[in-house]
This record gives C-alpha cells, sequence and structure tokens, in this order.
C-alpha cells in the first residue's frame, strides 16, 4: 500500500536520468562517472491518474570491497527490502554483463516483482538483436528505454503500475481518513495500531526501533473507516546511527505527508522531550490535523489533579501548536480508545474546513475595529479583504496595502480571532499576504 518503486542496477547504466525522466525533474545528479549516485534520492511519479514514490539507488557492485561500493549497496539493499517493486536497469550497449546477473540474481531472492529495463535504446524501429540477450537473467520479458529520449519510458510505467493497488483498491482508502501514528521510539506506536485493529499486527517489543517500515492497516468500526499507518520512532539526528534507521526516518515522513491526521504519541512516564517537539514540529509544519496522545497513564500514579497539571505542563511545551487537542491514553489497556477516534474525526473535519468569504470578512471588520492594524512611521496597514484559498491546511490570503506593515504578532492576532469563531481546533492554519497596491507581490 505505500507504493514505493526502487530503481537499481549496476553502476553507469543511467539509472538517474531514467529517474528524472519518470519525476519529470532534474532531482539526481546525472555524470559519466560510475558513483555519482551514493545514497538514496526520492521523487514522486504519477501514471495514468495512480501515484508513487520513486526511489534512484547508487549502483551496486555485489562482491566490492570498496568502503563506498560496499556502503551504496547496503542503500540499495534497503531500497529493494522497503519496495513494492524494484526496476533492475540494465545497458544495451554493454550487453549482460557478470553484474547483471549477479544483481539479478540478487533480487530473485527478494520476492518483489522486478520489471527489467533495457536502457540506452536509443534508435527508433527494429532492436538490435543485442536486446535478445536480456532474456538469459530470467526476469521475464525486457522493456526497451531510453531514458535519454523517453523512448519505452510509458511501457515502462504500464509494467509496474500492474504489479502496485489497484485503483479499486486506491478508492477503497479515498474515503478512508488516513492516520499517522508518530512520535519517538517505544512510546507504544504498534501497540495502539494492534489495539485498534484486535490483532497484533505489529511486533511490539520493548527494544526501541522494532518497527522498521511504514505499515498501513484498514479499520472499519461504528465510528468510520480509518487507515493507520505505524511508523519507525522517529529520534534525534545524533542518535540516528543505523543505516536501517535512517531509511526508517525518511519512511516516517513519507508516512506524515501521506497521512490526514497525526497521533503523536508521548510515553506519560517518561513525560515531554526535545524529540517529542521535533516530531511534533514535522506533522505541524507539514500542516497536518494533530492529537497529541499520552500513552501509557495506566501506569502513572495519579491523584484527582495529576491529569489536569500534565495537561497544563503540555500546553505550555507544545506552545507552538496549542491548537492540538490532549488525550490521555492506554493503548495496552484499550483506555479512552473511542474517544480518540472520535478525536480523529472532528480533527479532519477542521483541517477540511472551508469558511466563506462573506463570513471571514466579517470577523476581519470586527478584528480590526477592536484592534487597530499596526502602523510604522505614519503610515498604516490596511487590509482590504481575507478569503479562504484552500484546505488540509485552512489556507487565508489577506490583501493589504503594505506587507512589511502585517508583523508577525498582528497575524497571530487574527488567527486567534478566526480559531475564537469557527474553531479550527486540532489543524495548523497558514496565511498568505498579498499587497495590492503598485502591483507589487
Amino acid at each position: 500500500m505505500s507504493n514505493v518503486v526502487a530503481i537499481v542496477g549496476r553502476p553507469n547504466v543511467g539509472k538517474s536520468t531514467l529517474f528524472n525522466k519518470l519525476i519529470g525533474a532534474r532531482l539526481s545528479i546525472v555524470d559519466d562517472t560510475p558513483g555519482v549516485t551514493r545514497d538514496r534520492i526520492y521523487g514522486d511519479c504519477e501514471w495514468l491518474g495512480r501515484h508513487f514514490m520513486l526511489i534512484d539507488t547508487g549502483g551496486i557492485e555485489p562482491y566490492s570491497d570498496d568502503i563506498i561500493l560496499k556502503q551504496m549497496r547496503r542503500q540499495a539493499q534497503l531500497a529493494i527490502d522497503s519496495a513494492d517493486v524494484i526496476v533492475l536497469v540494465t545497458d544495451i550497449r554493454s550487453g549482460v554483463v557478470a553484474t547483471d546477473s549477479e544483481v539479478a540474481a540478487m533480487l530473485q531472492k527478494s520476492g518483489k516483482p522486478v520489471v527489467l529495463c533495457v536502457n540506452k535504446c536509443d534508435t527508433v524501429g527494429e532492436l538490435p538483436a543485442d536486446f535478445y540477450e536480456f532474456y538469459n537473467l530470467g526476469l521475464g520479458d525486457p522493456i526497451a528505454v531510453s531514458s535519454v529520449h523517453g523512448h519505452g519510458t510509458g511501457d515502462l510505467l504500464d509494467e509496474i503500475l500492474k504489479y502496485l493497488p489497484g485503483k479499486e483498491e486506491e478508492e477503497e482508502q479515498e474515503d478512508a481518513i488516513k492516520v499517522a501514528v508518530i512520535g519517538k521510539p517505544n512510546v507504544g506506536k504498534s501497540s495502539l495500531v494492534n489495539a485498534v485493529l484486535g490483532e497484533d499486527r505489529m511486533i511490539v517489543s520493548n527494544i526501541a526501533g522494532t518497527t522498521r517500515d511504514a505499515t498501513d492497516s484498514i479499520v472499519e468500526n461504528e465510528h468510520g473507516k480509518f487507515v493507520f499507518i505505524d511508523t519507525a520512532g522517529l529520534r534525534r539526528k545524533s542518535k540516528v546511527y543505523d543505516q536501517i534507521e535512517k531509511y526508517s526516518v525518511i519512511r516516517a515522513k513519507m508516512a506524515v505527508e501521506r497521512a490526514q491526521v497525526c497521533v503523536i504519541m508521548i510515553d506519560a512516564q517518561e513525560g515531554f522531550t526535545e524529540q517529542d517537539s521535533k516530531v511534533a514540529g514535522i506533522a505541524h509544519e507539514m500542516g497536518k490535523g494533530c492529537i497529541i496522545a499520552v500513552n501509557k497513564w495506566d501506569a502513572v500514579e495519579k491523584d484527582g489533579k495529576t491529569m489536569d497539571s500534565y495537561r497544563k505542563k503540555l500546553m505550555k511545551d507544545f506552545s507552538f501548536m496549542s491548537y492540538a487537542p490532549i488525550i490521555f491514553i492506554s493503548a495496552k489497556e484499550k483506555i479512552r480508545l473511542d474517544r480518540l477516534f472520535e478525536l480523529i474525526k472532528f480533527v479532519d473535519t477542521q483541517n477540511a474546513m472551508r469558511i466563506s468569504t462573506g463570513k471571514l470578512n466579517d470577523v476581519l471588520a470586527d478584528a480590526t475595529a477592536r484592534v487597530q492594524p499596526p502602523t510604522d512611521k505614519g503610515k498604516r496597514l490596511k487590509i482590504y479583504y481575507m478569503t479562504q484559498a484552500s484546505t488540509r491546511p485552512p489556507t487565508f490570503v489577506c490583501f493589504v496595502n503594505n506587507a512589511e506593515l502585517f508583523h508577525y504578532s498582528y497575524q497571530r492576532y487574527l488567527d486567534n480571532q478566526i480559531r475564537e469563531i469557527f474553531g479550527l481546533e486540532g489543524t495548523p492554519t497558514k496565511m498568505i499576504i498579498r499587497e495590492r497596491e503598485s502591483g507589487k507581490k
């Protein structure tokens, strides 16, 4: 369901050129020198209305002892492990070499669907006799492609789509609320997903970093339909030693990008940490609906004031996202999970809220009458009108006479006034400032 396609092959067969052609941007560095691409590069690809994530990898040299080549081989292996489909790129000019056969054997052991791409078929017309040699790799029908000219890329993408979830399966998820469960390692993310599923779908362990990948699970209950995305825990960069974990961090960020609502999990016993703030910041910056879930609440010694005092402290710690509701749960004991589902639905509707221009300008008129817009050197800010440009998150455009006069503090004031009237609980908002005088933007 994660729809990830990895491009692999030995060095200098044109993987990066193909990657750039398929995503329609020069994202990956292209050079005739083997080994230019060392780390994995990611890009969004769309074909026939279907979307997937494309990964470009460094060239694989299966038996090289060179430190850089060994590292590139490991990076490619990580991409293979997490991909749904693998594209093996070969070169018609050099024919099938020993490395191609070794890489093909490695891919067959992975058990993943493999699409064989024969690159640098730059001439139009009948294929050269050398093309048929690639059947010897045992990967089915090869597809002739010219990554430079774009010939054959449509056939290649058609073949990739055969192995990805069908439109029906994608549409099945479209009416479901996508929920990413995020947080630092060992806060109980997998336990929560298992609890809402009612089965042990995820491996649960006290060892931090058990979950390596982002995994989708469909949940349908009396509250509605949801897709829960369990993610690997996000650590501080200095703590990310293991290459597999580096990849997990990227996958977790991809999961947040795909989600509509993020449940930010905190360990009640450990309390707020700087890393919790960074994890929450990812969801906040991407404009997702956010809920702060304090897990393991059953293990905390409590009196009548514990929850209130804990909530007040968290509101202070998460002051940059004061809009996010806080819920105290126990995944292990299944405490307040019904309330969590209600909150997810509520936050999702808030994140998708659209406010009419008339109502927005009524709030604007009232707000500017209460607190006059700021002035500077005798010139006062004039806000002509405000309109909502988009949702997820709600994004407002203000047309003004001078953008420099529109101080951040006054933007915060207007944002608070809008929230006071319309709620927008659980969602960040964005404000775009446009100048209307003298044609300036």
